[in-house]
C-alpha cells in the first residue's frame, strides 16, 4: 500500500526528535556508557523514594529506589518496551493479524502506547484529515470524536447503521457516488478512511457482525480507504465467542486499531494503544515525540508489573469479571426499561459496552426536556443530539449508562424518566 497518499502534510512534514533518539539510544546502551547528552534531571533529587501498590487479589506492585528512579525518569515515546512487548503478544494470541509476519514497508503490525486511546485518535485523525476531506462514519457517534474532526475542517458523511452497526449496503449506497477506479487520481474527492466502533458503541451500544465487518473490508480494498477500528469496549462483549475484529482479518494492512485500559484497568491511569501498519504507527510516534513526549513511565510500570505477574490467562480472568459485572447492570436496566418504560420508549439491547439507546415516543427533541426538566425530577441522560453529525437538529434520542449506578438507583431513575416523559407528552 503506498502509505504516503494518505498522509497530511502536517503528519508528512514531521520528522524525529534528535535529542528523543539519543534518550532511547541511551536506555538501550550498556551500563558502562558515560553519556553528557541526555537532558534529564537528576532523578536523585526527586522527592519520591518507593512505592508499593496492593491489588484486590492480594498481591502486591512494588516501586524500590531502582524502579522508582525509572518510573520518574523521562522514557521512549513509543512505549516502555516490557509494556509493549506483552501488549504485541496480547493483539497477536487475540487477533492474529495477518500483518504481523509482514515487512516493515509493506504495513507490518507496529504497536505504541498513548495517553488513554483518545490521544491516539486525535494523533490518528491529525495524520490522516486535510481540511476538505470526506471522511466515513456511523453517526450516531462517540463526542470526543466528533469534537476531533470538526475543527480539522472536514466533511463528515454519514453511514446508516442499526443495532448491528454499520450497515454494508448503505455503505456502497455512500461510495457509489466514486468510481473505484479513480480514487486514486489527482483531486478525487473519494473518502480516504472509514472511522466505526465496532463493539458497544458509544452511545447506541451496537456491535458489528463478522459478517459485517467481512463487507466493509471488502469496499474498504475496493476503494483504497484506510479503516480506523476504536474499540474501547472490545473487552466489554458480554457473549462469547467475540467477534472477529478488523484487524484479525486485515490482509492489506489497512485498519489502524485503537484499544483502552480506560474501561478495564483505571480510567485515571491514561493508558491506550494504537495498533496499525508500522508506516503510519511511526508518524503518529513522532507526533507524540514533539507533544506528550510519552505516557507516564509510572503508570506505564505500574500496569506492565501487573500484566507480568498476572499472564495472559490472568488478565483474560480479571476481563471476564469484568465482564460479569457490567451484564448484570445491563440486565438491570433493560429489567427496569421494560417495567417502567415499554409505552414510551423503545430500545435494542446492548451485546457490549456500558450504554442504552432509547428513543422516546412522542417527542421530537431530547435536548430541552433533558436539560431542563430532567434536573426538576432528578435524573440525568446525555441527549442524544451531541451524538449526530449535526448537533442542532432534533433527536429523539437519549443514552442512559449503567456502568455506575446500582441495579436500585438505575430502577428509580427509569421511573423518574417514565413521570418525565408522560408529562412532557
Amino acid at each position: 500500500m503506498n502509505y504516503a497518499r494518505f498522509l497530511t502534510a502536517v503528519s508528512a512534514a514531521r520528522k524525529p526528535s534528535p535529542i528523543r533518539m539519543l534518550t532511547e539510544l541511551q536506555q538501550r546502551s550498556p551500563p558502562s556508557l558515560i553519556s553528557l547528552a541526555g537532558g534529564a534531571p537528576n532523578s536523585n533529587t526527586f522527592p519520591f523514594q518507593s512505592a508499593s501498590i496492593t491489588v484486590k487479589n492480594g498481591q502486591t506492585v512494588t516501586f524500590d529506589e531502582v524502579a522508582m528512579k525509572r518510573a520518574l525518569q523521562y522514557s521512549a515515546s513509543n512505549g516502555i518496551p516490557e509494556l509493549l512487548t506483552w501488549m504485541k503478544n496480547l493483539q497477536k494470541n487475540l487477533h492474529n493479524p495477518p500483518t504481523a509476519s509482514y515487512s516493515p514497508e509493506s504495513g507490518q503490525m507496529e504497536m505504541c502506547v498513548t495517553t488513554g486511546s483518545q490521544e491516539g485518535l486525535c494523533k490518528v485523525f491529525e495524520m490522516l484529515v486535510n481540511p476538505g476531506d470526506n471522511v466515513l462514519l456511523d453517526a450516531p457517534t462517540y463526542s470526543g470524536t466528533l469534537a476531533a474532526l470538526h475543527p480539522l475542517g472536514c466533511n463528515l458523511v454519514n453511514v446508516p447503521s442499526d443495532q448491528h452497526g454499520m450497515i454494508p449496503a448503505a455503505l456502497k449506497e455512500v461510495l457509489s457516488r466514486w468510481d473505484p477506479s479513480e480514487v486514486h487520481k489527482p483531486g478525487s474527492t473519494a473518502p480516504k478512511i472509514l472511522y466505526t466502533i465496532p463493539n458497544g458503541g458509544n452511545p447506541t451500544g451496537a456491535s458489528m457482525t463478522a459478517e459485517r465487518k467481512k463487507e466493509v473490508y471488502e469496499l474498504a480494498r475496493q476503494y483504497d480507504m484506510l479503516i480506523i477500528e476504536d474499540d474501547p469496549y472490545y473487552f466489554l462483549q458480554f457473549e462469547k465467542p467475540w467477534a472477529p475484529t478488523f484487524l484479525s482479518m486485515d490482509v492489506d494492512g489497512r485498519i489502524i486499531r485503537t484499544d483502552s485500559f480506560s474501561k478495564i484497568l483505571s480510567s485515571g491511569l491514561r493508558i491506550g494503544f494504537v495498533t496499525g501498519p508500522k508506516p503510519l504507527v511511526d508518524r503518529v510516534v513522532l507526533h507524540i515525540q514533539a507533544s506528550t513526549m510519552h505516557t507516564s513511565t509510572f503508570t506505564q510500570l505500574m500496569v506492565s508489573q501487573l500484566l507480568h505477574s498476572w499472564g495472559q490467562e490472568g488478565f483474560l480472568q480479571h476481563i471476564d469479571k469484568v465482564i460479569e459485572f457490567y451484564r448484570k447492570q445491563r440486565d438491570a436496566m433493560i429489567s427496569s426499561a421494560d417495567k417502567w418504560l415499554k409505552d414510551v420508549a423503545e430500545w435494542h439491547t446492548p451485546s457490549a459496552g456500558m450504554f442504552l439507546w432509547m428513543k422516546l415516543k412522542g417527542i421530537a427533541d431530547t435536548q430541552q426536556l433533558i436539560m431542563e426538566k430532567a434536573l426538576e425530577k432528578e435524573v440525568l441522560l446525555v441527549p442524544g443530539g451531541v451524538f449526530m453529525i449535526n448537533s442542532s437538529e432534533p433527536c429523539p434520542y437519549v443514552r442512559a449508562a449503567f456502568s455506575l449506578s446500582t441495579p436500585e438507583q438505575i430502577d428509580e431513575a427509569l421511573k423518574r424518566l417514565s413521570a418525565l416523559i408522560k408529562e412532557a407528552l
